[in-house]
């Protein structure tokens, strides 16, 4: 592999390592998406979204177009969390207005027994569009890799697609948990594999998207998701092939209630989503200049989005103040904040709009830390 250009633009790096930076580094999760008039013309194009995703020069296209359209401070993959089921030969399908779906479920100890980490040779096409954007990105801002959980993962290969009520993937956990544990099993090394090969083929960072782990009960979310995470964490390379750390994010939807669980997790970044207050966060998990702690990401309400943009500008400053004062020490480490949404943008989303949040980001990030507007 070719020599990557250098890093122009490291704030949000930095903030992964709970290093000061000189304003609040921002990106937003599925940033590259419907709500983009760009987008659409690309996936038009592409002809569906599995041509759009595996085509590695339609997905470096798409993976670019926020990055041109507003000074972002990370890229990430253009991909889907459910290419390593598809991989493992479930048939993945994506109909207009359905969202996903699979042709074959995980339901019985016979389909269980079928599942297997994939020859990541048949995930190619990320690893080379990794490489691809990496390139095409030039240094500007760093591209993040990311995967589903296996809990996550393992909802949809049981579900056959999304649901409701989870009926199935949780009558499978409580009435067969050693078949949901076997799943488990394969997908967190799935899971491992497809992550390091990203980090192999010039991801920068690496997130887990834990999707529907708030969906689970008590007890039950220790068990069948949190475990799995580490499972995964524990199996991620450290490094990427030049010697750069990489740092991991770790997402839960719904998982607040959790953090105390998750303060020991082996990852650098906690994302939140809306219902958690940062302030208390930072005070469970963000550590001090000396102890070990965690940077977080989030967590503004993406339905923020659709209000005026003075209420936008007024929510960036909220979410802003109630982490409370920035780290600004370069000589240690502390609680850094990367300005996030709860979850992903609405393809609904005025895209002027996000041009007001990033912005304010910055603005009240600089403000915050005592530098000039």
């Amino acid at each position: 592999m070719s020599a990557f250009a250098p890093l122009a633009n490291d704030r949000f790096l930095r903030a992964c390592w709970r290093q000061a930076t000189d304003t609040t580094p921002v990106w937003l999760m599925r940033q590259a998406g419907r709500y983009l008039s760009e987008y659409r013309a690309t996936r038009a194009r592409a002809g569906s979204f599995m041509g759009l995703a595996t085509n590695v020069d339609y997905a470096t296209e798409v993976t670019l177009q926020p990055v041109e359209r507003y000074p972002l401070d990370a890229a990430i993959l253009f991909s889907d969390i459910l290419t390593v089921p598809d991989a493992m030969g479930l048939g993945l399908s994506f109909a207009e207005g359905e969202g996903p779906r699979f042709a074959s479920v995980v339901r019985d100890e016979a389909a269980v027994a079928r599942l297997a980490v994939p020859d990541m040779d048949r995930l190619r096409y990320v690893f080379d569009a990794v490489t691809s954007i990496r390139r095409a990105l030039n240094g500007r801002v760093p591209l993040i890799g990311f995967s589903g959980s296996p809990w996550t993962l393992a909802c949809y290969m049981v579900e056959g697609g999304g649901t409701q009520d989870y009926r199935h993937v949780k009558t499978l956990m409580y009435a067969r948990p050693d078949l949901m544990h076997r799943i488990l099993v394969v997908n967190a090394a799935a899971v491992a594999a497809y992550l390091n090969a990203q980090i192999a083929a010039g991801a920068q960072a690496v997130m887990l998207f834990d999707s529907w782990g708030g969906v689970l009960a008590d007890g039950a979310f220790q068990a069948f998701s949190l475990a799995y995470t580490r499972q995964v964490l524990a199996q991620l390379r450290r490094n990427a092939p030049d010697g750069t750390p990489v740092p991991r994010i770790v997402f839960t939807k719904g998982g607040g209630l959790w953090l105390d669980d998750m303060r020991t997790l082996d990852c650098e970044v906690l994302g939140l989503d809306w219902t958690v207050n940062l302030g208390r966060a930072r005070a469970l998990v963000g550590g001090g200049a000396s102890g070990p702690g965690k940077a977080l990401q989030g967590n503004i309400d993406p339905n923020v989005l659709f209000a005026p943009p003075e209420v936008i500008d007024a929510q960036v400053r909220a979410v802003l103040e109630s982490f409370g004062p920035p780290h600004t020490d370069p000589a240690t480490r502390g609680a850094t904040h990367i300005f996030n949404l709860g979850h992903g943008i609405s393809q609904h989303t005025p895209p002027e709009h996000v041009s007001v949040l990033v912005e304010a980001v910055h603005r009240h990030g600089r403000r915050l830390r005592g530098a000039a507007l």
